[in-house]
């Protein structure tokens, strides 16, 4: 069978070239006679894919070398408790409530006891925008301000943060190194792996190391300083994940790194978009009188009624474009349009949401 366009908003597309690397590497990897699979985690040639993969990403991201990179498990929703756990000195943490994950981060800090403040939310209005914020709507004395840059159920996001006197947390699984930023500005980044890096299981934490072993006797597993001391080798690490992790930052970088990807993603979210926006049946959750706030990596939108929107994603299935529905929270259809999806997906989609508007509006 031949592949098709793969619009999951995760587990996700990954470069077709890394596919075909890791098959070729799958008994063999580099002459070790095993897969990485089965490779021990303590040996020589797997710590060098380990320091490889963080030499990878700290290259892309340009990550300053007082930041930590960790490579833990548990996913975006274990960080939502160990964020706090780590960083909440005082108990006083401020949020920028944009979705559902950003409330879930918010549900679990309330639950270890933090003392909540909403800065900011579009939860009121279904999350058609991204809330907006001033550097004084922010407590002084709160611990940390939280963000989700990049909104996968709604399709908004926001890299343009306000310079504030108390660390940054950003939640980045669904649009880490989809373009460029400094990471400088943030106190902590965590990604869930399985949208623009790897397959699930690899959850990535970058942090400032004065962030690191501020709260003294924390459960040993979800101490930041756990793994920072360890090299995110306290216990055996998702390794075949930090693998695929590796290879992909190696191909990232060879065509280009995150200033490629930045210019590529923009055309590939203008194409759907301009589709979407001209067509009679069919309209984006988020509309254009807020395209600043418009996802580059995941663009939901919907038709007038559910037996369109079946229609459309039955149709669509038929042409290779699968993984289309939306999320249960808001119904319809989503694009998610990840780094390795390649422009012609996106096209071909656009050419079908032309086809089907002419066809049934």
């Amino acid at each position: 069978m031949a592949r098709v366009y793969n619009f999951s908003a995760g587990p996700a597309v990954l470069p077709e070239a890394v596919l075909k690397k890791a098959a070729e590497q799958m008994l063999d990897y580099e002459g070790s006679g095993m897969s990485v699979m089965e490779m021990s985690h303590r040996s020589a040639v797997y710590q060098k894919i380990i320091d490889d993969a963080e030499a990878g990403i700290r290259k892309l991201m340009e990550i300053p070398s007082n930041y930590k990179v960790l490579f833990l498990q548990g996913g975006a929703n274990l960080q939502f408790l160990m964020i706090p756990m780590n960083l909440a000195v005082t108990k006083k943490a401020d949020f920028i409530d944009s979705g559902e994950w950003s409330s879930k981060a918010i549900k679990e800090a309330k639950k270890y006891g933090v003392d909540c403040h909403i800065v900011a939310s579009s939860t009121q209005d279904n999350n058609r925008y991204y809330p907006k914020y001033k550097a004084e709507d922010v407590r002084k004395d709160a611990d940390y301000l939280h963000v989700t840059s990049n909104n996968t159920i709604y399709g908004t996001k926001c890299m343009k943060v306000p310079q504030i006197s108390i660390p940054l947390v950003a939640d980045m699984s669904s649009n880490i190194m989809s373009e460029r930023f400094n990471v400088a500005d943030y106190g902590l980044i965590y990604a869930g792996a399985q949208k623009n890096i790897g397959p699930a299981g690899v959850t990535i934490v970058i942090v400032r190391d004065d962030l690191i072993g501020r709260i003294p006797n924390l459960p040993t597993m979800l101490d930041y300083k756990t793994h920072a001391d360890k090299g995110s080798m306290y216990n055996t690490p998702p390794t075949y994940g930090i693998y695929i992790a590796k290879l992909v930052f190696e191909h990232m970088i060879a065509q280009g790194g995150v200033a490629y990807y930045e210019e590529l993603n923009k055309k590939k979210a203008a194409i759907v978009y301009d589709a979407i926006d001209n067509s009679k049946l069919l309209k984006a959750h988020i509309t254009p009188e807020h395209a600043e706030d418009r996802s580059i990596m995941n663009i939901p939108f919907f038709g007038p009624n559910e037996e369109i929107n079946k229609k459309f994603l039955a149709e669509a299935a038929a042409e290779g474009l699968v993984t289309l529905k939306g999320h249960r929270n808001i119904g319809g259809m989503r694009a998610s349009i990840y780094n390795a999806m390649p422009i012609e997906g996106c096209q071909k989609l656009a050419d079908f949401i032309r086809k089907f508007d002419k066809e049934n509006a």
